[in-house]
């Protein structure tokens, strides 16, 4: 059945075309499960694919000829999955996910069946999504597909409408009665789940997807997050049908949310489902794919809060990696393999949303790297800044086997150096060093390892360490021998070094260590432990010297320690180190480690 098409308020500035199609969806998702007649698994690793979005909301010449958000249609999506097979599978690239779209027509009116689920498009998709999950199982590869949370407003039909093997259930007896909206387009009816015909709908549309072959679903639109909060927003409970509804079919079918998901519910996302979007859409809904301004250097700042979510059995997504079109991807090559590279550290899904049929040799080098892939799909943990989020910064993890994954960002619009330290990392002496991308063995480096980049360029590289572990004096934030100013004070932190911070450090809030004692002058890298829950900035100064700003990436909530490395200048024997909020918001400062000797 067709249900009458309801109108979409504006949202995020975007011209009411664009609107229109982010009622069904935006970016997409595509990870690793098994087939059906294999046992479900968690989401071992990250998911690697292809994702139809970014092509559907460019406006790129000759993408959407037949209007915006023309491109996704049967024959596209069978061409790049014949594409994908051919050139990426070899390198784990295996779902195909058909976003938002699939059931409207060019002028976004949409198509139901007798049970107001979704149905295929019968121009988009004339042969139905049976028949390209069947296409896309022929290729060896998976089939992922899309829905927003909720009852779609034109779906409701007055209430009428019956719910497949739900006997005397219809759309009024799975919404609130006062028929209030959710979503991050309130393009649906919130669906109330203290109605018993409500988890049955929910299996229904599991049900139709199961039997269609799918083996992944994108769920859009889901709160607390998709720039909306409160209770009508609220759809963990939409979520935690969906992973029932989906275990009851049978089939292992990877749920991944979307868009810019609370951190505050975390806990939630990783119960219910095997990824989470940390963010909005990568895409520009501009004359290329993406920007750089518009989100991809967003990323940088949004992603470290999330990094211990991260994990075999759920993953922080960090939207489609369009690096492989050149032109069309509105990149310089140095913002490419930067972008590549920060999603394989963060350990982020790898599926792109390039037209496959024409990669250009570079996109082929940045998609088919399997050092760089090995670091996305290993064991190792993901990365996250161990400097200050600057301009220039540096990223790290720690790896099983000892080693450390280390990548060099320079964000700023000009070329500039960045130095890894290896006392960031916590060790001195030697290291020897694999550039990934180049597949190179640079050799020994004593300290650190310092490289020159190109604006908004980057490196990537394997260090392991042949030195002796960094020697410290800690001192803590609460002694009572330092001096606090404004409306700084100390307060209990259970997860905190001696189980206090100083926090409250705002407007004009200072923390002075009072006695930082080196025997030798010259500049030293301490290391700064210190909570906040989201990115603030701090100015840190040592003695009389001039301070330098500095800001600290989230560490996600307010009950977790991270740690960055700052560098200061000290005189041989006693100094004071302070941070000052200035006329800003700081992070609450745990403690600081001195090193035993400077740079």
């Amino acid at each position: 059945m067709r249900s009458p098409s309801s109108s979409v308020p504006p949202a995020r500035g975007f011209t009411a075309a664009v609107v229109l199609a982010l009622t069904a969806g935006l970016a997409t998702a595509v990870p690793a499960t098994a087939h059906a007649d294999s046992p479900p698994v968690p989401a071992a690793k990250p998911f690697m694919g292809w994702s139809s979005w970014s092509m559907q909301s460019s406006k790129y010449p000759g993408l959407n000829p037949d209007g915006d958000y023309s491109y996704l249609t049967e024959a596209n999506v069978l061409k790049q999955a014949d594409a994908l097979a051919a050139k990426l599978k070899p390198y784990g690239y295996t779902y195909v996910n058909i976003d938002s779209g699939w059931w409207r027509d060019k002028d976004w009116k949409p198509e139901f069946d007798a049970y107001a689920r979704q149905q295929a498009d019968p121009v988009r998709f004339p042969h139905g999504m049976k028949a390209v999950a069947d296409h896309i199982h022929g290729l060896g590869l998976k089939a992922g597909i899309y829905l927003p949370v909720g009852l779609e407003k034109e779906a409701y039909g007055d209430g009428k409408v019956p719910v497949r093997h739900a006997d005397g259930c219809t759309t009024a007896d799975i919404v609130y009665g006062d028929l209030r909206t959710t979503n991050g387009w309130d393009s649906a009816y919130k669906l109330d789940f203290g109605k018993p015909c409500t988890q049955k709908y929910v299996d229904s549309q599991a049900q139709l997807l199961a039997s269609w072959g799918y083996d992944f679903l994108k769920l859009d639109g889901v709160g607390p997050g998709s720039f909306k909060s409160g209770e009508n927003y609220d759809n963990v409970a939409d979520v935690a049908a969906w992973q029932k509804a989906i275990a009851a079919t049978g089939r292992p079918i990877h749920l991944e949310l979307s868009w810019s998901l609370d951190i505050g519910h975390a806990a939630d996302w990783k119960k219910y489902s095997a990824g989470w979007r940390v963010d909005t859409d990568v895409e520009c809904y501009c004359n290329t794919l993406v920007s750089w301004e518009n989100s991809v250097d967003d990323r940088f700042t949004d992603t470290p809060g999330w990094t211990k979510h991260a994990g075999p059995g759920g993953w922080n997504d960090l939207d489609s990696l369009d690096v492989g079109n050149g032109a069309m991807d509105g990149l310089t090559k140095a913002e490419r393999q930067t972008y590549a590279t920060l999603w394989a550290i963060a350990k982020s899904p790898l599926y792109t949303g390039d037209d496959l049929t024409k990669l250009d040799d570079y996109g082929v080098k940045l998609l088919t790297n399997r050092e760089v892939i090995a670091v996305d799909q290993g064991d190792s943990p993901s990365a996250r800044p161990v400097t200050p989020s600057d301009p220039q910064q540096v990223w790290a993890a720690k790896n099983p086997n000892g080693t450390y994954t280390v990548a060099l960002f320079n964000l700023a619009d000009a070329p500039a150096a960045v130095t890894a330290d290896f006392s960031s990392l916590g060790f001195t002496g030697k290291a020897s060093v694999r550039d990934l991308w180049n597949h190179e063995n640079l050799g020994s480096y004593k300290n650190r390892i310092t490289e020159a980049l190109p604006a908004h360029g980057s490196r990537l590289f394997t260090v392991t360490p042949h030195g002796s572990a960094l020697t410290t004096t800690g001192y803590e934030a609460e002694a009572g021998a330092n001096s606090l100013g404004g409306r700084a004070s100390v307060a209990d932190c259970s997860v905190c070094s001696g189980g206090k911070k100083v926090g409250d450090l705002y407007v004009g809030g200072t923390l002075r260590f009072t006695d930082v004692v080196v025997d030798r002058p010259g500049t030293y890298l301490i290391r700064v432990a210190y909570v906040s829950g989201d990115p603030r900035p701090v100015n840190v100064s040592a003695n009389s010297g001039a301070a330098t700003r500095h800001s600290f990436p989230s560490t996600g909530d307010w009950g977790t320690v991270e740690t960055v490395s700052v560098p200061v200048t000290l005189k041989a024997g006693s100094n004071t180190v302070t941070f000052d909020s200035g006329s800003d918001y700081a992070p609450d400062i745990d403690r600081i480690d001195v090193p035993s000797s400077p740079r």
